[in-house]
Parts: C-alpha cells; sequence; structure tokens
C-alpha cells in the first residue's frame, strides 16, 4: 500500500459522530488520537458499556454542542501531554481523510486547553500517512 502525505494539519470527516470538516493536529509524538469532549457519562446497551457525550462539531462556533452516543472499546490509562496519568474511554469510529476511509481508536478527553479538538496519533497512521510538519493540509484542501 502507497502511504499519502500529510501536513501537521489537515481536515477530516467522522460520520459516526456526524462530524465534517473537522481540523485535526497530526501528531506522532502520540501514539492514540483523543477527540475532545465534555459531559461524558457511562451507559449501558445490550449488556455492553456505551458512553454519552457532548462534542462541538464546529471548531467556528463553540457554541454548538451536539450530543453523541459511542459504544466503549476500551478504558487506558493514558499518559497527557502535562504528564498526568488520566483514564480515558476508548471508542472505535471510521475516519475520513481525503476519500479514505478506515476504523481508528479514540480517546474521549477534556481538550478544552488545546487548541485543536483531535489529536490524529501514530496507531491511526500506520502503514497509511507520512507526515512532512513543515506543511498543513497537503491531503485536504
Amino acid at each position: 500500500m502507497s502511504k499519502h502525505l500529510v501536513g501537521a494539519l489537515e481536515l477530516c470527516d467522522l460520520p459516526d459522530l456526524s462530524i465534517e470538516g473537522l481540523n485535526i493536529r497530526v501528531d506522532t509524538g502520540a501514539a492514540t488520537s483523543s477527540l475532545h469532549v465534555d459531559n461524558i457519562d457511562e451507559i449501558e446497551r445490550d449488556g455492553q458499556m456505551w458512553v454519552s457525550f457532548d462534542i462541538h462539531p464546529n471548531i467556528h462556533n463553540v457554541d454548538e454542542i451536539v450530543r453523541r452516543e459511542a459504544k466503549v472499546s476500551d478504558i487506558r490509562k493514558i499518559k497527557s501531554s502535562t504528564a498526568t496519568r488520566e483514564r480515558r474511554y476508548v471508542i472505535e469510529t471510521p475516519i475520513v481523510l481525503a476519500g479514505m476511509t478506515w476504523e481508528i481508536q479514540l480517546t474521549l478527553t477534556d481538550r478544552s486547553e488545546m487548541t485543536y479538538l483531535m489529536l490524529l496519533g501514530r496507531e491511526a497512521m500506520a502503514g497509511r500517512l507520512i507526515v512532512d510538519p513543515e506543511h498543513e493540509f497537503l491531503l485536504t484542501r
């Protein structure tokens, strides 16, 4: 499989979460991808753990909030960029980047102090993407 060149920032869609045109920070320093969410509630559905959470689908309108639900695939202890360990829910969801679609794992966390609502980590890029950090939006503009 040939790998696609991406910049430090790209745009993606998360169709299962009804998010389009999300600005993402491509981060080779992060193993797992993460998404900013608020108000996470654990719910049970058919004997399985799900989470319900608020997301801001439009980076240009932070007042817009939508409630989404996803099945939990794992719970992990993640070391954040500030070196604190945090228990995070992990969901699996398709990502669409420049017409390509594949499943990724996303940890759900409070990224309100961060500039970008989503980080795309190494695991999601493996075998598919090569990063040129000098540029932005190489694949999606």
